[in-house]
């Protein structure tokens, strides 16, 4: 029987974690510490494969069953969901600017309102000229460089430092920018 949001809701943390079965390889993973996170049990080339989806209830139980319809999607073609999580972004040709938007429309809520009007003010002033109109999957992270580099000479070096937070190195082979967490989760979702 699948998994209702009063009872996702109302999971409480134990001495131990435990899984709440939602189907098809989807549960609710419930943490002692309280957090509770989406993930689907799959296999793929004969192994067994966790897949993390996000926490509840940033992530509720729809958005977590269309990720799972996704991946079962991606195996249906004889993909790894684990490793093809970036494909759906990068198809469509998003830019940074649609991503981040989307990141922050989902996020204004839970902010508080003056908070998300500095954020998206910053994006504005300092990422979007920079990096705004590149598709997301042709940005590398020389041009993340160049753009904290422009923070940095006009003296904002506490802005640089909240530009910085979250960026990864680039992957060596491929130049490319690990995302920080927040926007990576919009860029595997699509929302």
């Amino acid at each position: 029987m699948p998994l209702t949001e009063t009872q996702a809701r109302n999971s409480k943390p134990s001495d131990r974690a435990y899984k709440l079965a939602d189907g098809e390889g989807l549960f609710l993973f419930v943490q002692p510490n309280g957090s509770k996170l989406w993930r689907m049990k799959y296999r793929f080339a004969g192994k067994e494969k966790l897949l993390s989806f996000g926490a509840y209830p940033d992530l509720g139980i729809a958005a977590a069953r269309a990720k799972r319809t996704a991946a079962k999607a991606l195996l249906a073609e004889g993909k790894d969901p684990m490793k093809s999580k970036g494909e759906v972004i990068s198809q469509e040709g998003a830019t940074f600017f649609d991503v981040a938007k989307r990141w922050h429309e989902n996020r204004k809520s839970a902010l508080n309102a003056a908070h998300a009007e500095r954020v998206w003010s910053r994006m504005e002033r300092d990422v979007f000229p920079a990096i705004g109109e590149k598709l997301v999957h042709e940005i590398t992270a020389p041009d993340v460089l160049a753009m904290i580099r422009k923070i940095e000479a006009r003296g904002a070096l506490d802005i640089s430092r909240r530009a910085k937070q979250g960026w990864g190195k680039s992957s060596s082979s491929q130049s490319r920018v690990a995302w920080p967490r927040m926007i990576r989760r919009h860029i595997c979702v699509g929302r």
